[in-house]
């Protein structure tokens, strides 16, 4: 880690989304699915499609799961969202049952939303700049108490 040079602002928060370990099981299992395809055309085809569909499957995995919150430099970045902190509310931590039904019927189809199945809990955070349509953002979080408290001392 290199220190930070002088005037250079912190991360406040950082947290990425990666997927659970069971979701990793599954390219094996789609690697052996690409094996047994290609098995009736030989040996060779038979590794190549091991390989080929199991990797296939981790690009898949590995990139839904690289979705990053952060909060540094008077910003929420989210993906390659960016919103000044300026132009947020007050945020609202979220448990399994309200974040499930912020994310279903009391779901604004305005709302920017960054959800990922396997994580239950949420922080829903109301926009205020009255320029921008977008009522509100939504975000799965493992940790929103630790999400809410960055947003809430910048």
């Amino acid at each position: 880690m290199q220190p930070s040079a002088p005037g250079a602002t912190a991360v406040r928060y950082e947290e990425r989304l990666t997927a659970p370990p069971a979701w990793w099981a599954l390219i094996l299992l789609a690697g052996i699915s690409g094996g047994l395809i290609t098995l009736p055309l030989g040996t060779l085809p038979l590794l190549v499609g091991l390989i080929g569909a199991a990797a296939l499957a981790a690009v898949l995995v590995s990139s839904y799961g690289s979705a990053r919150i952060r909060v540094v430099a008077g910003s929420l970045v989210v993906g390659d969202a960016r919103i000044p902190l300026s132009a947020l509310g007050e945020p609202e931590v979220l448990d399994a049952e309200q974040a499930r039904a912020w994310r279903s019927y009391k779901a604004d189809p305005r709302a920017f939303m960054l959800l990922r199945s396997y994580v239950p809990t949420a922080l829903r955070v109301e926009i205020t700049d009255p320029a921008d349509p977008t009522p509100y953002v939504y975000l799965s979080t493992r940790n929103p108490e630790e999400l809410a408290a960055a947003l809430s001392a910048e």
